[in-house]
């Protein structure tokens, strides 16, 4: 079984790439996973889709095939070739998919070095897809180690201890625009995280912030907790002309603020779409300063000497988090055949306890007793045994020795 991973991320894929390929909702997510499990040679997938990435990681029997499927189903859902797919795209299998992975978790792939909100983004997709029957044990203990992993790296380094994510990046470059930002109007489209975390960035910096949201009842909770206040999302074409400051970060498919509800408005206006699709499509505007996902990459940039070297000690943990990875994976494929060597050593005992009554050396009262004596006889024989084939399997290849175990095992004891 071989692990892999298909990645498009900030680093080797433009928006609209990534827009294309982004999943919003639960029913696109569903339909994704059951056609790439259409594959014979696809054991098991996990599908990743956020704002600055959408990866797709999958166990699988055979890695050029299932490499072939998974762009065949991308290419169809983009509607882009094939091949322009496989040019932007970062494709990691065995020991790299799992060193990228536990890198994802530990965010040090993510735009903003050492942003922790991936991890919860991580949970939820694995969540989701095992939950769902998407994804079985190796796929499973593959994500629970890059937590660990991911758990080690916040609490041993600093990579961490100033965070910065993607809703406070935008709004430090919202500071480095507006002088004074006390008693500004902001309008926050959306619930999510990144809409809460903007909004309460927002609220610290003295901002008059209202919230709205298709759902009303979300968008009061959320108001609830940043206590602030909300507004009916029905007034959106009116509102877009109000506020000064807007940020939306929603899961709408479609853009939800185009030309057809922008009105020309006589004061400056600063626009962050952190949604993926955009929420935002209309034409330039002179006093509308409008951002998206992609501009924000030079304040995170300001960030990076600092997290340099906090990442670099936690490489050096993900490294160490992938070799005891696959020591328990090697430990795995070496468990079946151990069981079967028990078996086979109780089979014989009870077997033996058998013939020692049929031949009246034992009264037959007494051949529980003697098998279990024969079975204890031959654990404490069996354990070092066993310790060191365990021990083997983690400095050799396990398919040598279970290779070995298995031709040594079925070979026949000749009767003299």
């Amino acid at each position: 079984m071989h692990y892999l991973n298909i990645s498009f991320t900030h680093k080797n894929s433009n928006l609209d790439i990534r827009e294309k390929l982004s999943y919003a909702d639960d029913k696109d997510k569903h339909a994704c996973l059951q056609a790439l499990l259409k594959s014979e040679y696809i054991a098991g997938a996990i599908l990743i889709s956020t704002c600055n990435r959408m990866e797709i990681m999958a166990n699988c029997t055979d890695i050029s095939v299932a490499t072939k499927h998974i762009f065949a189903h991308l290419s169809k859902r983009a509607e882009l070739e094939e091949e322009k797919l496989k040019e932007h795209a970062d494709i990691f299998d065995d020991s790299t998919a799992i060193h990228h992975l536990f890198s994802v978790a530990a965010s040090l792939d993510s735009m903003v070095l050492g942003e922790t909100q991936i991890v919860g983004q991580l949970k939820d997709a694995f969540r989701f897809s095992y939950d769902n029957n998407y994804c079985g044990k190796k796929l499973a203990r593959a994500m629970k180690n890059a937590f660990v992993c991911a758990a080690k790296v916040r609490n041993t380094t600093e990579i961490s201890s100033k965070p910065v994510s993607m809703a406070s990046v935008s709004v430090s470059k919202l500071k480095s625009l507006v002088s004074d930002l006390k008693g500004k109007k902001a309008l926050v489209i959306g619930v999510g995280e990144m809409s809460e975390i903007t909004a309460k960035h927002l609220i610290t910096a003295g901002v008059d912030v209202y919230i709205t949201n298709r759902t009303e009842h979300k968008a009061e909770k959320l108001a609830l907790e940043c206590c602030t206040k909300t507004v009916p999302f029905s007034q959106l074409p009116t509102l877009v002309n109000e506020f000064e400051i807007l940020f939306t970060a929603t899961s709408s498919p479609i853009p939800i603020i185009t030309d057809e509800i922008v009105k020309p408005c006589s004061f400056e206006r600063y626009w962050f779409d952190l949604a993926l699709p955009r929420d935002i499509e209309c034409r330039e505007d002179v006093k509308i300063h409008s951002f998206v996902i992609d501009d924000l990459t030079a304040i995170v940039d300001d960030n990076l000497e600092f997290r340099e070297n906090a990442a670099r000690e936690a490489h050096g943990i993900i490294g160490r988090g992938v070799v005891e990875f696959f020591d328990w994976l090697s430990a795995q494929d070496i468990e079946p055949t151990i069981k079967e060597i028990y078996q086979k050593a109780n089979s014989a005992a009870q077997k033996e306890a058998e013939r020692a009554v049929q031949k009246n050396y034992i009264p037959k009262e007494y051949a529980q007793e003697a098998q279990k004596m024969c079975e204890q006889a031959l654990k404490t024989f069996l354990h070092d045994i066993t310790a060191n084939i365990r021990s083997g399997s983690e400095d050799f290849k396990s398919e040598l020795i279970n290779g070995a175990m298995s031709s040594l095992m079925k070979q026949k004891v000749s009767k003299n």
